[in-house]
């Protein structure tokens, strides 16, 4: 059976687990031009399902959020905070590590991307096309100055 948001936003997981992989290669060192990518790239991805997919699920549950949503904001947030510095090493590890405990919430048979194929039905490919539309999110310098949570980094 097609899962065709299922199909997107994993494929999405994939090219953006290679951005990160080519941007902190180990050594300590990182390749600003592909951590740019994946910064920008993750963050319209937290904005495809933050602004289209759960509201979409949410309405088609009359009303009622997914029950994992909570947790995926939770995780946005983190993700979201930690693109905020400049990239390290340090980061781009916590990055990982959110993103391996997340990213199988979204994944699989049981995930949310397969609910939510399952809730569009027929209307799947519109939701693929709504998410395909999502605009890239304007992306800010980093910020190390000394506003910035020490206990991020």
């Amino acid at each position: 059976m097609a899962r065709p948001i299922e199909t997107l936003l994993t494929s999405d997981h994939a090219r953006l687990d290679a951005l990160l992989a080519k941007a902190e290669p180990g050594g300590g060192t990182i390749d600003t031009a592909a951590y740019a990518e994946f910064r920008q790239g993750l963050l319209r991805h937290i904005a495809m399902e933050e602004k289209i997919l759960l509201p979409y699920a949410r309405a088609r549950r009359g009303g009622e959020p997914l029950p994992v949503a909570a947790t995926l904001r939770k995780d946005h947030g983190e993700l979201a905070a930690l693109l905020v510095p400049s990239p390290t090493p340090e980061i781009c590890a916590r990055l990982r590590a959110i993103l391996a405990r997340h990213n199988p919430l979204e994944e699989g048979p049981d995930g949310v991307y397969a609910t939510c194929d399952a809730l569009a039905g027929a209307e799947a490919q519109q939701v693929v096309k709504r998410l395909e539309a999502q605009p890239r999110v304007p992306v800010a310098p980093h910020y190390d100055g000394p506003l910035l949570d020490k206990r991020r980094r």
